[in-house]
């Protein structure tokens, strides 16, 4: 495992990150959007997810090498405490353990906003492994402790071929009868 640093990002890591993501979408099938965006667009993306939820990034030896954050997972109140989670690390890093770090730091922020329940949507080869998509992102969220809840098959097409999708789900608090509000994660940071 390599030093790394975990730390808030700020709506300046717009450049860094759209770079990390960029190779993602024009290289494989993990993501299943076309064109890779702008900077300008990452940065309104970033905005838009910061305003009420964790944003974090990975930093070794003070370069930008991998983020995560969470993002609403439908847009109805009951569904409040649960949440979406996306996780990128730059080519040429796998294995260093940022993936686990990002991770770690992104559920803690969950806990103590109050979230219950982290999702992954994560696309799988319909088949065997190919050149643009393996089924390690789903080894990687069962070896943190996902369970697999579902898989739509043949959802994505990209680059002349059909993809799955999983869903996988880890409970991360209590569910009550009471359960109080989820709050911000801007207002855990200015407390």
């Amino acid at each position: 495992m390599t030093n790394i640093c975990i730390r808030s990002a700020r709506e300046e890591d717009a450049p860094a990150l759209a770079a990390i993501y960029a190779p993602y979408v024009r290289d494989t099938a993990i993501t299943f959007e076309y064109v890779a965006p702008t900077p300008g667009e990452f940065a309104a993306r970033m905005r838009n997810t910061m305003a009420f939820y964790p944003y974090v990034v990975a930093e070794s030896n003070g370069k930008i090498v991998g983020y995560a954050y969470a993002s609403t997972f439908k847009g109805r109140p009951a569904y409040d405490w649960a949440v979406e989670t996306s996780i990128y690390v730059a080519q040429g890093h796998a294995g260093e353990g940022i993936g686990r770090a990002l991770h770690d730091e992104l559920e803690r922020a969950l806990k103590a906003q109050g979230i219950l329940n982290m999702y992954a949507c994560i696309a799988v080869p319909d088949g065997p492994d190919d050149e643009t998509l393996t089924r390690n992102s789903e080894q990687f969220h069962a070896h943190l402790g996902y369970r697999l809840v579902g898989e739509f098959y043949r959802c994505g097409y990209k680059s002349g071929r059909w993809y799955n999708m999983v869903w996988m789900e880890k409970m991360i608090g209590e569910h009550r009868a009471d359960q109080p509000p989820v709050v911000s994660f801007p207002s855990l940071v200015e407390d």
